[in-house]
């Protein structure tokens, strides 16, 4: 991979960063003159892409919904790198139950994760930076769902819907100090979780047929853009979400309770 200059000598905190977007996010930054602090509860996997980034990368191992842990890790990467530039919270799950169905547990479990893991990461990546008093850029990563629902995931939609308004929040109290806050909005992306689609023509096609590219994302596609929203070149961009979906927007969701079999069968494949 060659290297590039547009983040030399910038720090970045990203959760999630074992697998997925977060780890595609992270060797786009190092190959753009990053360091990286990986912070993911799969500990076996973070020890893993460790080894593979080498001294550009710190793995610390925590869970996002924990603050300990969160106020933890990002104490751990300073003392590691010296200081906090970037701020990437993309870890997130989700779980397929209708409302009337839906568990307290898995409902808590969702929102713990996808809302309050960004809500605690972002308290202590804005803290470091502002007792730095440089500025910085924060990006978290919020889904199509933010906005186009999906049945069967009400608590996975209100997560990400409500990161994108934290979002806007966020860059209102953080701008006054140079910090900038956006979100990105991903559709389908080829990650583990969803690594076996092919294997389901039927829902495949359900999928492919909900972008407007005749193809689902890729982490590439994810991490450029993120590039972008912390790079110099978006200095005057905040509060903003920026949607990478292959224009998903304009169709319809898959009605997933069609692929029911299917999408149960894809997800334990995807854990």
């Amino acid at each position: 991979m060659s290297r590039g200059s547009k983040l030399k000598g910038r720090v970045a905190f990203i959760t999630g960063g074992a697998s997925g977007i977060g780890r595609g996010i992270a060797e786009r930054f190092i190959s753009e003159g990053a360091k990286v602090v990986l912070f993911d509860r799969n500990g076996p996997l973070l020890e893993e892409v460790a080894q593979i980034l080498k001294d550009d990368c710190f793995a610390v191992e925590g869970d996002v919904a924990i603050e300990k842990d969160i106020e933890r890790a990002v104490a751990e990467g300073v003392k590691k790198f010296g200081r906090l530039d970037i701020g990437i919270n993309s870890a997130g799950l989700g779980t397929y139950a209708y409302i009337s169905e839906q568990s307290e547990e898995q409902w808590d479990m969702v929102i713990d994760i996808c809302l309050k893991g960004v809500f605690l990461s972002m308290k202590h990546e804005s803290r470091q930076m502002l007792s730095q008093g440089e500025g910085g850029a924060i990006v978290n990563i919020a889904s199509l769902n933010s906005r186009q629902p999906a049945e069967g995931y009400s608590a996975y939609c209100s997560a990400k819907a409500g990161v994108e308004m934290m979002t806007k929040v966020a860059a209102m109290e953080l701008g006054p100090h140079k910090i900038r806050v956006c979100a990105i909005s991903p559709g389908a992306v080829d990650t583990p979780l969803i690594a076996g689609l092919k294997d389901f023509p039927a829902l495949n096609e359900a999928v492919m047929d909900n972008t407007l590219l005749d193809r689902i994302g890729t982490t590439d596609d994810i991490a450029s853009a993120a590039l972008f929203l912390v790079s110099d070149e978006a200095s005057w961009i905040t509060a903003e979400t920026l949607f990478v979906d292959g224009g998903c927007q304009t169709k319809r969701y898959p009605v997933l309770s069609e692929y029911i079999p299917m999408l149960q069968m894809l997800m334990s494949k995807g854990k």
